[in-house]
């Protein structure tokens, strides 16, 4: 029977002679500041994101206000804003600061950091079977980078003119025009200069994650037995690695645009009465190249979430997740494709019609592994055994949103129907359901399920399920009655619809949509109370608290840098082995070996092992044998 327990093919790294080395002096500057453990890592960008996301909550719920009640004044807004707010009124300037400041933070500090930055380091080294990430150093520079990011970009409501007010997609002219609007000035310096730190960070980690996956797997681990949280974590880091050097270079474009007098994006522009000499540029070219990265920052963002929520849906539907080799492919065709989709965010721009019709057909082609992901999740939760705890039923919310808001995408795909929805309230509310709440509930769902790896207590269901519902109907209630603005031509970004009679029934929806926020936002209140309070009084874990079969429940509860006393435990199966009949229990953790489970194997377990299959036959036809004696 020993021939079962041979191990699987595939890369495999103990790496055991470094082990010895992080047995260092531990002091609270490298344990809690300046810690190279990837885990401690893990949460200092969960707690920025968290702290980043309730700036961004806040930023929403003001520009809400003013969209509700345009024509009032609230001297509370003038107490706390300042000369942003006079007479208790937002300024028009300061509301495209909050929109433009909203958007980057959600987008880049909490979806693509806060969830990336989060789950790539607490999980690929777990998951994995590594000590660490295959460069800790440039681990740790990478989360400093991110937080010089967030502070410089937070700093610029401090400065004269207030921050950057050009729209999260910063498009020229009015990021390129220093003097086009207050929020044109140094508050876009500072979110240039924040956004090249942030690529910076970005840059390190995904290198890092991508390494790690393919040098430092434990013996056994071959690609084919990975969880699709690393599958997921991992593609999602290529693409960042490809993806993000060419936001950087539009930057540096711009930078010498607004600096040194280029004519990178500018051409024929008259300010003020005054023709500028700028001539022969083109705010085209920025579109292109922003877009050549917004487009797979959308993936960036939801691919992660994706990976967790399968995760956790198979863990607590007690199934084996439904079609992993094609949930893998499927993941894979979405990095290839989101690559050659970038123009349906330019179809209003005057391209050529042939190209906008390529841009069109592979924007519906992207839907199909999109669809494939989604008919696995439906399939695994199909008569499941199913729990509902708080990570379980984010994750079902997260596949509630990713399917309502994808079905507009479809809409918005079509050229012919995206021209007249095209910057309306329906482009809203398809990309903050697709993108931002699908992703936001993905990273909630992460944080309730590994919350006991992260802090080694469990946090408290009761308030977990209370800050689900009041999210989840309060995320619909806001996003949803968008869809009829938008089909209405309700224009976004715009500081007041009162100059539009035509739009004045719209009002209402407008406060009723701005009181779903408020009380979708103090949920999240629920949410900061659970995660504080459980950090240091909630229940303590025990070893594997989900009964799941991925490496980090084999890892010792209590942190040591290192992840594993002695040698790292060999993998010997695929990481879904639920509810397998003729086992005693409904899981098998991926360090069981297979000669411990002779009457629960199937052939598909053994892959290209050909003695352990043999070894497998030879044990049924004993057991045959010994039937027919009886």
């Amino acid at each position: 029977m020993s021939t079962l327990a041979v191990h699987d093919h595939g890369v495999a790294h103990h790496h055991e002679e470094g082990h010895d080395e992080h047995h260092h002096k531990a002091t609270f500057l490298n344990t809690y500041v300046f810690s190279q453990d990837h885990k401690m890592i893990a949460k200092q960008f969960l707690i920025t994101g968290i702290t980043m996301a309730f700036l961004a909550m806040i930023m929403s719920i003001l520009f809400r206000i003013q969209l509700a009640y345009p024509e009032k004044t609230f001297p509370l807004l003038h107490t706390l804003l300042g000369r942003f707010a006079p007479d208790g009124r937002i300024s028009p300037d300061f509301y495209m600061s909050l929109v433009t400041i909203h958007g980057t933070i959600m987008v880049f500090f909490v979806l693509t950091a806060g969830l990336s930055g989060t789950f790539a380091n607490l999980l690929i080294p777990l998951q994995v079977g590594a000590r660490d990430m295959a460069s800790p150093f440039v681990n740790m520079l990478s989360y400093w980078f991110f937080l010089i990011a967030s502070v410089i970009m937070v700093s610029a409501f401090f400065v004269e003119k207030g921050p950057a007010s050009g729209g999260w997609t910063i498009y020229p002219p009015l990021s390129a025009l220093p003097k086009a609007m207050p929020g044109s000035g140094l508050g876009m310096t500072l979110w240039l200069i924040s956004m090249v730190s942030f690529i910076g960070s970005s840059l390190m980690g995904g290198i890092n994650y991508v390494s790690t996956v393919l040098n430092m797997r434990t013996k056994g681990m071959d690609l084919w037995k990975m969880p699709l949280t690393v599958w997921a974590l991992f593609l999602t880091a290529i693409l960042g690695v490809l993806a993000f050097p060419v936001l950087v270079a539009g930057v540096v474009l711009l930078i010498f645009d607004r600096s040194f007098g280029t004519s990178f994006y500018l051409s024929d522009i008259v300010l003020q009465g005054q023709v500028l000499p700028m001539e022969g540029g083109s705010p085209i070219l920025f579109q292109h190249l922003f877009w050549f990265l917004g487009h797979p920052e959308v993936y960036i963002i939801i691919m992660p979430a994706m990976g967790i929520s399968s995760e956790i849906i198979s863990v607590n539907s007690r199934k084996p997740i439904f079609g992993y080799h094609a949930m893998v492919y499927s993941l894979i065709g979405i990095v290839v494709l989101s690559f050659i989709v970038w123009g349906h965010h330019m179809f209003v721009t005057g391209m050529n019609p042939f190209l906008g019709g390529v841009f069109m057909i592979t924007t519906l082609i992207i839907a199909v592994p999109s669809a494939v992901k989604t008919f696995n999740w439906l399939a695994t939760l199909w008569r499941g055994n199913i729990r509902f705890t708080p990570g379980m039923l984010f994750a079902i919310g997260m596949v509630s949103f990713f399917i309502s808001g994808g079905l507009t995408g479809i809409y918005l795909g079509n050229a012919a129907l995206d021209i007249n929805l095209h910057d309306t309230y329906f482009v809203v509310a398809h990309f903050h359901l697709v993108m931002g709440s699908a992703a936001i509930f993905g990273m909630l769902a992460g944080v309730y399920h590994w919350f006991p790896k992260m802090f080694r207590r469990m946090m408290d269901e009761k308030l977990g399920y209370l800050h689900f519902w009041l999210t989840f109907i309060g995320a619909y209630l806001v996003f949803f009655p968008m869809h009829f603005m938008g089909l209405q031509g309700v224009p976004r970004r715009y500081y007041a619809l009162t100059a539009f009679p035509s739009f004045n029934q719209w009002l209402s929806v407008n406060v009723f949509i701005t009181w779903a926020a408020i009380v979708a936002g103090l949920a999240q209140v629920a949410f900061i109370y659970n995660f504080i309070h459980s950090i240091f009084w909630g229940k303590p874990t025990v070893q594997n608290p989900w009964n799941a079969n991925t490496l980090e429940w084999d890892a010792h509860i209590e942190h040591i840098h290192g992840n594993w006393h002695g040698e790292i435990p060999t993998v010997y199966r695929w990481p879904y082995d639920y509810s397998k009949p003729g086992h005693d229990e409904d899981f098998i953790p991926q360090t069981v070996p297979l000669s411990h489970t002779m009457s629960s194997n199937i052939p598909s377990d053994f892959e290209d092992n050909a003695a352990g299959l043999e070894a497998q036959a030879k044990w049924a036809h004993t057991q045959k044998a010994n039937e027919e004696v009886k």
